[in-house]
C-alpha cells in the first residue's frame, strides 16, 4: 500500500527527505525490494546527490536557474514567470526515483541523499508517494 507524506519546500531549494524515505523502508522489517517514490507536482522534482557538501545542490539549483531561466521566451505565463521554467526544470530532472533496499535499509551511497527540488519562487507544501516493493 503506497503512503504519503508531505514536505515544505522553501523558494529553489533542495530539501532532503531520505530520513522519511528509511522510516517508511524500515516499516518493512528485514525484508529486500525497492522503493519507487513520486512526488505529485510538475513545478517540483525529486533527485538523488551528495548530502555531504550543501554547495553541491546550490550549484546545481544555480545550473538550473541558467539553464531554463524566467525571462525565456515562453507562451505559458499565466502563473508568474517562474512557472514555466519550473516545468522544464522538473521535466529534466525526474518526478520519480526508484531506490533498493536491503534489510529495512535503503541501499544509497555513503554521500547520496534523497532531495525535494522546488523550482517555484515561494515555499509549498509538496506531496510524495512512497510504494514499497517487496521482493518476497
Amino acid at each position: 500500500m503506497p503512503s504519503i507524506f508531505s514536505v515544505t519546500t522553501h523558494a529553489k531549494s533542495a530539501t532532503e527527505i531520505t530520513a522519511q524515505i528509511q522510516k517508511e523502508v524500515a516499516r518493512c522489517g528485514n525484508s529486500s525490494g525497492v522503493a519507487h517514490i513520486f512526488i505529485q507536482h510538475t513545478s517540483a522534482s525529486l533527485t538523488i546527490q551528495e548530502n555531504a557538501d550543501p554547495d553541491v545542490v546550490s550549484d546545481l539549483i544555480s545550473w538550473l536557474d541558467r539553464a531554463a531561466p524566467e525571462n525565456g521566451p515562453y507562451r505559458h505565463t499565466a502563473e508568474g514567470p517562474d512557472d514555466m521554467p519550473a516545468h522544464i526544470k522538473s521535466m529534466i530532472t525526474s518526478t520519480s526515483l526508484t531506490v533498493p533496499f536491503a534489510n529495512g535499509r535503503l541501499l544509497i551511497g555513503t554521500w547520496q541523499g534523497i532531495f525535494v527540488l522546488e523550482h517555484r519562487n515561494a515555499s509549498h507544501t509538496r506531496q510524495i508517494v512512497v510504494t514499497l516493493l517487496d521482493e518476497a
